[in-house]
C-alpha cells in the first residue's frame, strides 16, 4: 500500500473534502452573506451531495474490495452531471439561452390567494442574473471548473487504482 501515490490512496477521503467544501461555501454564502440561491443554484448542489454520500461508500472498500473504484467513478460522473446543469446555468445567465419555467421567477399561481403566497414567502430570485461575481466569473462558471476538476481527479484515480489491480 505504501508504493500508492497519497492522492490515489486517499481519493474517496478527498472527494468527499472537496464536496463537503463546495457545498459548505455555497451554504455560508446563502446564510452568512444572503446570497441567495436560484433552482438552477439548488439543482447545482445535488451531485455534491451524491458525490459525498459515494465517496464516503468508497472509503472502506477502496484500498481492497471491487466495489470501492466503481464508487469513486459514480462520484467523476456525478461531478460531470454537476458541471453540465452548471454549464446550463452559465448559459442563462449569459443569456445564451433561456432556463427552466422557475428560473424567470414568474409566480406559477392558480388563485390570488395562491399568489398572495407565493410572493409574500420567498424572494424571488432569477437564474439569469448573477449576484455574486469574483474575477469576473459567476458563482455557477467557478462551478464548471470546480466540477470538471473534481471528475477529472475521481476518473484518473479510478483508472490509477483499477491498473494498479490489474497490474498485481
Amino acid at each position: 500500500m505504501d508504493a500508492i501515490p497519497a492522492w490515489i490512496r486517499h481519493a474517496p477521503i478527498l472527494i468527499v473534502a472537496a464536496s463537503v467544501a463546495t457545498l459548505g461555501a455555497a451554504l455560508v454564502s446563502q446564510y452568512f452573506f444572503g446570497l441567495l440561491p436560484c433552482v438552477l443554484c439548488l439543482w447545482q448542489r445535488w451531485p455534491y451531495v451524491a458525490t459525498i454520500v459515494l465517496g464516503a461508500l468508497a472509503m472502506p472498500l477502496w484500498p481492497r474490495g471491487a466495489l470501492g473504484p466503481w464508487l469513486v467513478a459514480l462520484a467523476g460522473l456525478a461531478f460531470l452531471i454537476g458541471g453540465g446543469i452548471a454549464v446550463f446555468h452559465v448559459g442563462v445567465e449569459q443569456h445564451w439561452w433561456q432556463g427552466t419555467a422557475e428560473c424567470g421567477g414568474a409566480p406559477s399561481a392558480r388563485t390570488v390567494e395562491e399568489l398572495r403566497a407565493q410572493l409574500i414567502g420567498r424572494p424571488v430570485v432569477r437564474c439569469d442574473e448573477a449576484q455574486f461575481r469574483f474575477l469576473g466569473v459567476s458563482m455557477a462558471g467557478w462551478n464548471v471548473l470546480a466540477s470538471a476538476a473534481f471528475a477529472a481527479f475521481s476518473l484518473a484515480a479510478t483508472k490509477s487504482r483499477l491498473a494498479m489491480r490489474a497490474a498485481r
